[in-house]
């Protein structure tokens, strides 16, 4: 409690400082004098939004987060929000990130977000990046090696391919990063073409890589054209086989026809029919899904709609006791939403009470989250909407939730409102 309360004082102080800031000038020294042999050091003054924007990100960085990854989300947000204001603070941080991304990797996760495909980190460092990787782990590092691949092709592209060809001998297939690789090489380029074929040989287990069907089946569709017609045949029922062992769900369906029709388009219609009459689980995967009609899609979780216009109709009409019998994400969604729609058209008593409910629902859905949910992003959606009517009010909420790095994530989507439209009171 005592922690919180230093941070809601530096944070009030803050706040109140936007009417001074930049009223006071930069000294040399005590006498307002410079030596001839120094030359003055020239600091550039800051506007009160940009004063507003370095001293959130500070704060926020400075919070504890446990969690990697929550330390990870924090410092990428915090490294695109300050960097036009102080880009050297910016690189310290992506510096950072890249580091925990790395031990990420390393602890096989999947990385949250990926410091490397922003386009931020250092080439030296992407570099020791993928010269440090197992091949055992490129699949968690698929979005990372992507994002080296991408920024810093002369530093990263041979040792990438090495390790992605290392990893198709153990049949561990990253089908992106393959992608990207051999975008950067050339489809037509040697290596392009053998591991292009090495990759639909060595496909993993169909039950626990089910996800990936689409990303090997874009993987087919783009190179079976470029390939020999043997190899685009034999690649493309090796594929069709692999489907076929997957339950029948929508994304197998999308994957089946992505991989039928680039099949078709390579070894035409004949080549194609000839190619599906001498293997039966290709055959049987391809009629069926055709006799279902089913185009198939990617699954998603579902989306709670929250509507910002819906919102304004009801505007005027105290909608608390409804949005209280909703789930917790959705309540805080639609609470924000009321909040905003209550605050830009001048309720500020009412816009207060949707977002104290608003924030209230976002420390619920902090505090029984799962890894599976995204839950940083309803805590910046609801920070964003206060801070477009309040963004000291905002600021000041987003200090108060209960976990420190929900309270990171929050005071961070407050500063890039405020990097955007500036500081909002009302």
């Amino acid at each position: 409690m005592q922690f919180r309360n230093r941070i809601l004082v530096i944070g009030m102080a803050a706040g109140l400082s936007l009417a001074a800031a930049g009223q006071h000038p930069n000294f040399t020294g005590t006498s307002g004098k410079t030596s001839a042999k120094t030359a003055p050091t020239i600091r550039k003054k800051l506007t009160p939004q940009q004063k507003f924007v370095l001293d959130t990100v500070k704060l926020a960085v400075s919070l504890p987060q446990p969690d990697l990854q929550d330390r990870l989300r924090v410092l990428a947000s915090a490294a695109n929000v300050v960097s036009s204001v102080d880009r050297k603070m910016a690189k310290n941080l992506w510096h950072e990130g890249v580091r925990i991304e790395i031990e990420l990797v390393q602890m096989g996760k999947t990385p949250a977000v990926s410091v490397m495909s922003s386009g931020q980190a250092d080439c030296a460092s992407a570099q020791s990046f993928v010269e440090n990787l197992p091949e055992t782990d490129v699949v968690a590092a698929e979005q990372s090696l992507i994002g080296a691949l991408t920024t810093c092709q002369k530093w990263t592209l041979d040792i990438v391919a090495r390790r992605l060809a290392a990893a198709l001998e153990k049949k561990i297939v990253a089908p992106r990063a393959l992608m990207a690789t051999a975008e950067s090489m050339g489809v037509k380029s040697p290596w392009s073409q053998s591991h292009f074929e090495k990759m639909f040989s060595s496909l993993p287990n169909a039950t626990d890589n089910a996800g990936e069907a689409q990303n090997f089946a874009a993987m087919y569709a783009r190179m079976a054209t470029e390939v020999e017609k043997s190899t685009a045949r034999k690649s493309g029922l090796e594929l069709l086989e692999w489907l076929e062992k997957l339950d029948d769900t929508p994304l197998r369906a999308l994957s089946v026809n992505i991989a039928s029709g680039a099949m078709r388009q390579a070894l035409g219609e004949e080549g194609f029919q000839d190619a599906l009459n001498s293997n039966i689980a290709a055959s049987l995967v391809v009629r069926n899904v055709k006799n279902s009609g089913e185009r198939g899609r990617v699954e998603r979780p579902p989306m709670e709609s929250v509507s910002v216009l819906e919102a304004m109709k009801n505007n005027g009409t105290d909608q608390s006791e409804r949005l209280r019998g909703l789930p917790a994400s959705e309540r805080a969604r639609q609470a924000a939403a009321h909040g905003f729609a209550a605050g830009t058209s001048g309720d500020q008593q009412q816009a207060t009470k949707y977002f104290d409910m608003a924030f209230a629902a976002a420390d619920e859905v902090w505090d029984a989250r799962t890894p599976e949910q995204n839950t940083a992003a309803l805590v910046e959606e609801v920070s964003e909407a206060a801070a477009q009517v309040d963004s000291v009010k905002a600021l000041t909420r987003a200090q108060q939730l209960r976990d420190p790095s929900a309270q990171a994530i929050a005071m961070l989507a407050v500063a890039r409102v405020v990097s955007s439209i500036g500081v909002v009171q009302r």
